[in-house]
């Protein structure tokens, strides 16, 4: 039989893609970039130039990620995950685009976390597979998360994994030394950064509020901050999550009384979730079930991994016999028991979502359960999170959910913790990080409430360099950025990957194969095949127009190749190309719709024979086979 040479490969096509916010809100501080002449014989390292380049984190809530660069040395401070939206089809994490750090992988010499929230540590295993560190430092919590996570994805011999102490010092490299000063957030153990260089002192405040009443008795660290302020702070780069919000947030420990209220008047049995690295709500639910007498069954890997962690680190503090197994939950009174849950923010695979959809197989929703929801959605998280509180409803549970009952507080200072940060602290410049574009202009908007020139605040976006001297601050040149998706193989894919399920989902696939001799002459009709594909036109009529593109298409360039190259070979995948370009502008205007256009192209070898001219038109068109033919499966 003679071989069949297959030609085939899919067509990118890039969509639109939404533009990035402009800067153009009132007050916004404008700065314009410093720029050095090349021909100058002082370089940007001969001015002792400091670069931070967020590489997430900024213009959206997630995937905290931060380089500091001087001379030939980088560190990374976080390095998280995002989640995906609505339209990212079959994605579960989203990560920076890291191709910076891969293309100077060498300077690299450590990563530090602030904390063990995923959106400042998830994305560690990720990036292990692609950079090399040789350590990460961390505070203890974050560092036990992270061991459990490298050990599972079988990389815990890829690098060093030191926990550090509040004001432990820690020099990284020639250039930099790394101080931890404790800060309160909504997981125990986090830590903001004063990151000591040669051009000054950066403060990377890393996510906090300023809780005085911290359920774990461990205070921020203010005394420090203000011995920092008072030796010259040069820039601070901070948390901007609720500068739209003002006053001081909450208290963690302003939830207890809620909470309680709702153990007394609850009969019944309650299921609660919250974030699973929300330690300190997490432990005082627990305190909450011992003093009323329910049993406690966890329900979620995370949420069983924090719990054990900080209870080995005595963050959490119960006895052992407060948890039951799930399957003893059916021996015990229903106001006895209360199933702690993950997915509050209705994570398609997580405890509390699959219970809504029924599809848990230990826990099924009963008329009367009260099923609370400790835990804002996060932007983007909305609409999961109030499909998930419909579902519950459907069944009949009593779902408590909101920010009028007091039963979660965020954990994230508004404009009145951010005041405090920069009065201790008294910068002299300010790069607002964590948040959306608003937050970003709000909390520079609060910066210069309190002195801080106009001049003197910058506000950049992912992949903008910020270049920082004794006594400047500009925007240097911009770095790759974007994102990398993850999927339910694990695999990290470029967006070209998610631009392509796009196209699919709104207007289908449309596969074209077809077969030709060396000639170019179809050995018969291509197979068409249309998934998803709405058309204004019969399919037949398609199909006609489809056959007579293709076999024209090729035959033009089959007799241009052939003035040109003569008896050369013919380049088939050029010709592919080719054909799938003028099927795409066929389709788009024949439907008035883009679907994915798929050609592939077998070209059966020139064996001088006869046989190549056995298949023939008879006088309608149609293909009259008389040989085998060449057939193709997908």
């Amino acid at each position: 039989m003679n071989k069949v040479y297959k030609i085939q490969g899919r067509k990118r096509k890039t969509s639109n893609k939404t533009t990035k916010p402009s800067n153009n809100l009132k007050d916004t501080p404008k700065i314009k970039p410093k720029t050095i002449d090349k021909n100058s014989q002082e370089t940007r390292d001969d001015r002792n130039l400091l670069r931070v380049i967020p590489l997430g984190g900024l213009h959206e809530i997630g995937k905290n990620t931060c380089i500091y660069e001087y001379g030939d040395e980088i560190i990374v401070v976080d390095a998280g995950i995002g989640f995906p939206t609505d339209g990212m089809h079959g994605i579960n994490v989203v990560l920076p685009d890291m191709t910076y750090l891969r293309e100077n992988n060498d300077k690299i010499k450590a990563f530090v976390a602030t904390h063990g929230h995923e959106d400042h540590i998830g994305g560690i295993p990720y990036h292990l597979r692609q950079i090399d560190t040789p350590i990460i430092y961390g505070p203890r919590l974050a560092m036990s998360l992270l061991r459990d996570k490298l050990e599972e994805a079988g990389l815990s011999d890829r690098t060093i994994i030191k926990s550090v102490t509040p004001r432990e010092v820690v020099k990284i490299g020639k250039h930099f030394k790394v101080e931890f000063i404790r800060n309160t957030h909504s997981i125990a153990d986090s830590f903001t950064l004063a990151i000591h260089t040669p051009v000054g002192v950066l403060i990377h405040t890393g996510d906090y509020k300023i809780d005085h009443t911290p359920v774990d008795g461990e205070y921020f660290d203010l005394h420090r901050l203000a011995e920092l302020g008072e030796q010259g702070v040069l820039c601070v780069l901070g948390d901007s999550t609720n500068s739209e919000v003002p006053g001081f947030t909450p208290s963690e420990r302003s939830v207890y009384p809620n909470l309680e209220k709702i153990f007394l008047q609850t009969n019944g049995r309650l299921l609660l979730t919250t974030f699973a690295t929300s330690v300190h709500r997490v432990n005082m639910v627990l305190e909450l079930a011992q003093k009323y007498n329910r049993k406690v069954a966890v329900v979620g890997r995370s949420m069983l991994n924090v719990i054990a962690h900080a209870r080995n680190l005595g963050y959490i503090k119960c006895p052992e016999n407060v948890f039951v197994p799930l399957r003893a939950l059916n021996s015990l009174p229903d106001d006895q028991v209360l199933i702690l849950c993950t997915g509050s923010q209705g994570e398609k695979f997580a405890a509390m979502t699959r219970i809504s959809r029924g599809e848990h197989r230990q826990v099924k929703i009963r008329q009367g359960d009260t099923v609370i929801f400790s835990a804002n959605p996060i932007p983007g998280n909305t609409i999961p999170v109030v499909n998930t509180i419909d579902r519950l409803i459907m069944q009949g549970a009593n779902v408590l959910y909101g920010r009028s009952l007091g039963i979660h507080v965020s954990g994230h200072g508004c404009q009145e913790d951010q005041k405090l940060m920069l009065a201790l602290t008294k910068p002299k410049f300010v790069v607002p990080v964590h948040g959306e574009h608003r937050m970003l202009v709000k909390h520079s908007q609060t910066a210069q409430s309190v002195g801080i020139p106009a001049e003197n605040i910058i506000i950049v976006d992912n992949g903008d360099t910020v270049e920082l001297t004794p006594d400047s601050i500009a925007k240097g040149p911009k770095v790759p950025s974007g994102i990398e998706l993850v999927d339910n193989s694990g695999i990290v894919h470029g967006t070209h990957v998610m631009e392509e399920r796009t196209q699919i989902a709104q207007d289908g696939v449309i596969t074209v194969v077809a077969a030709v001799n060396y000639q170019g002459r179809l050995l018969e009709e291509p197979q068409i095949n249309l998934r998803g594909v709405v058309s204004k036109i019969e399919i037949s009529m398609l199909k006609r127009l489809i056959t007579r593109n293709v076999d024209k298409t090729i035959g033009d360039r089959i007799k241009s190749a052939l003035l040109l190259n003569g008896n050369e070979d013919i380049n088939w995948s050029s010709i592919r190309l080719d054909v799938e370009a003028s099927l795409d502008r066929l389709i788009q205007r024949e439907l008035r719709s883009n679907p994915l256009v798929i050609f592939m192209l077998q070209v059966q070898p020139d064996i001088n024979d006869s046989n190549d001219e056995d298949n023939e038109r008879d006088s309608d068109g149609k293909f009259t086979r008389r040989r085998r033919s060449v057939v193709t499966t997908h």
